[in-house]
């Protein structure tokens, strides 16, 4: 690293923002990366060229590819026999036994919650509900789609088992893109009813009515399943089509 005009270095004064950049190396990649993809900005099925990726942020290869490797464990990105890197698409014929599960995981996690007594994970239930609020109020789809799942595994940490606890967070983060998806049938505007029904689940929590929560579990995860399923079948040919790579 050689001396400026100035006495510093370059680091110091001369790359400004593109050293900050290669300084925090594959994580900042990763997050960028991972954002514009749960964001649908780079679309499934978009090529994800390492050279144009270290171009377009800056630095080596190295990074990037660490970058990638992360993304593709997270099952965002997948790597082709042809050694091209996509990001990842979205198998909509799996979605029936995905939202088995899914449901599934509402109940068991809610219901738990419920069963436990205390104010143990109820304030970081409360902020996540307040943060997915805000963002409903924002029509800010991204925040929408983080806090709803930061407000589930907040929920599923009260129910005490922390196998639950993983398998459904690996649920949620499956599902952020088709969550985005079926956001954009509200053009963002979701209704508040979302918001309400969240409430009353933080009410059967806190009061530890289990089977209302349990009630209330599978009202919210079956509306959710039945619009997501429906907006699908309307434009599966639309959604599943792929960009030329």
């Amino acid at each position: 690293m050689g001396m400026n005009e100035t006495g510093g270095t370059d680091a110091d004064n001369g790359k400004g923002e593109g050293a900050r950049t290669r300084g925090s190396g594959s994580e900042s990649v990763y997050k960028a990366l991972r954002h514009e993809i749960l964001t649908m900005e780079r679309p499934p099925g978009s090529p994800l060229d390492e050279t144009r990726l270290s171009e377009h942020f800056g630095m080596s290869r190295t990074p990037i590819r660490e970058a990638l490797l992360r993304l593709t464990s997270d099952g965002l990105v997948t790597s082709l026999p042809n050694r091209n890197t996509i990001v990842a698409v979205i198998d909509f014929s799996s979605l029936p036994t995905y939202f088995e599960a899914l449901c599934l995981m509402y109940r068991v996690t809610t219901r738990g919650a419920a069963k436990r007594q205390g104010d143990a994970w109820m304030a970081e239930i409360i902020r996540q509900q307040q943060a997915f609020s805000r963002a409903v109020e924002a029509q800010d789809a991204f925040a929408m789609i983080e806090a709803n799942r930061e407000f589930h595994v907040a929920i599923a940490e009260r129910a005490g088992n922390p196998y639950y606890t993983t398998f459904f967070a690996r649920l949620l983060d499956e599902g952020r893109r088709i969550l985005r998806l079926y956001y954009q049938t509200f053009d963002d505007r979701l209704p508040r009813r979302y918001v309400e029904e969240h409430e009353k689940i933080i009410e059967a929590i806190r009061s530890g009515d289990v089977e209302e929560a349990d009630r209330l579990s599978v009202a919210h995860a079956d509306q959710i399943v039945r619009q997501i399923q429906d907006y699908v079948a309307r434009n599966i040919t639309a959604a599943a089509e792929l960009p030329d790579i």
